[in-house]
């Protein structure tokens, strides 16, 4: 059942982090600004992930800096103070984000349904969403939209960046030349495929006439992955690793022809951009965190990474564990999903 927004005029949305989720609530957020456009909406949000959304439209943003320590919940009751939200959706099930959502002051306060409402979130809400048995991450914030009484879940995105940006984009990824953008470094060494099996990948798509652009985050893990690919591939090509902001590679992912990426957030920056992503999957389902709209390119070997460690009823979200998995991912069924997206 959902609740009744007709006199509600505020809302508060609780969603920190990582990337890739806040991509999935962009979705939610403004699935509920074309149905409620009068409603305020106020987002406390984790630091990195301001400096990608900071440019939506219609959202006062407040920055929850993990950083700081015991100062950070501090800082945001300090933000807040006079400050009476209608309803707060409470989004995030990490304790860090329930012990935040006492900084907030709100009549309804809506969770997770009990079985998803881990880590104590279901004490600090007084609602909770209907409970799905296999949702996508998307799917499953969709819930707090419908919560309130949103009836169009059509999942669309309209993630601003300035004109510099994507200026910018344009210059390295010009108009009429077909762009392969590989991100290739997810947040845990553990979920990155082989580096010599990417460049492999990048070789092919050289070779049919694609320009191969090496992109991601400043960390060192990072850049290492970047120059091991370089090292190991048979052509040179583009190192735009750390030489990036998000809002830059939000743009460059826009004019990209193809993304290959693992289970990270520019997956799923691309595809609010409409770009079609190929999603390299071992330690988690695709089903519940893919690339929303290219779930049909996805190379996965999780289901049988997770039937060699798990039997019997395997509960939704569970992920595989181990070092290696990824070497699962044999080069071909990458080139193939490539050659497929190529021909469209």
């Amino acid at each position: 059942m959902s609740l009744n927004l007709q006199s509600s005029n505020s809302l508060c949305l609780l969603r920190l982090s990582a990337i890739g989720d806040v991509c999935h609530a962009v979705a939610m957020v403004q699935a509920i600004q074309r149905q409620y456009p009068h409603l305020t909406i106020t987002w406390v949000i984790g630091k990195v992930e301001y400096q990608l959304l900071k440019h939506l439209p219609g959202i006062d943003f407040v920055i929850f800096d993990k950083s700081l320590g015991w100062r950070s919940y501090r800082e945001l009751k300090k933000a807040l103070a006079g400050q009476k939200f209608d309803i707060l959706l409470h989004m995030q099930v990490a304790l860090r984000a329930s012990l935040a959502s006492l900084m907030i002051s709100a009549k309804k306060r809506i969770g997770f349904d009990r079985a998803r409402a881990k880590e104590g979130q279901w004490l600090v809400t007084n609602h909770k969403v209907e409970p799905l048995a296999t949702p996508h991450v998307l799917e499953g914030f969709m819930g707090f939209a419908k919560a309130i009484g949103v009836v169009d879940f059509t999942p669309s995105w309209h993630i601003p960046v300035p004109d510099s940006d994507s200026e910018f984009a344009r210059q390295i990824t010009p108009d009429g030349q077909k762009t392969l953008v590989i991100c290739a470094a997810a947040s845990k060494a553990e979920r990155n495929w082989l580096p010599e099996r990417y460049a492999q990948v990048a070789d092919h798509a050289f070779e049919s006439g694609y320009r191969v652009l090496l992109c991601g985050g400043p960390a060192q893990l990072e850049r290492d992955l970047a120059q091991d690919i370089q090292r190991a591939a048979k052509h040179e090509f583009e190192d735009w690793v750390g030489k990036t902001s998000l809002t830059q590679l939000l743009a460059v992912l826009k004019r990209a022809s193809i993304v290959i990426a693992p289970d990270t957030g520019p997956a799923h920056m691309a595809v609010t951009q409409g770009t079609p992503v190929i999603g390299l999957y071992a330690h988690s389902n695709p089903g519940r965190t893919g690339p929303y709209t290219c779930l049909d390119y996805v190379v996965s070997v999780y289901d049988e990474a997770i039937a060699r460690q798990r039997s019997g009823d395997i509960p939704w979200g569970t992920r595989a564990k181990g070092e290696n998995l990824m070497a699962m991912i044999e080069v071909e069924p990458v080139i193939a999903q490539f050659d497929r997206l190529a021909r469209h």
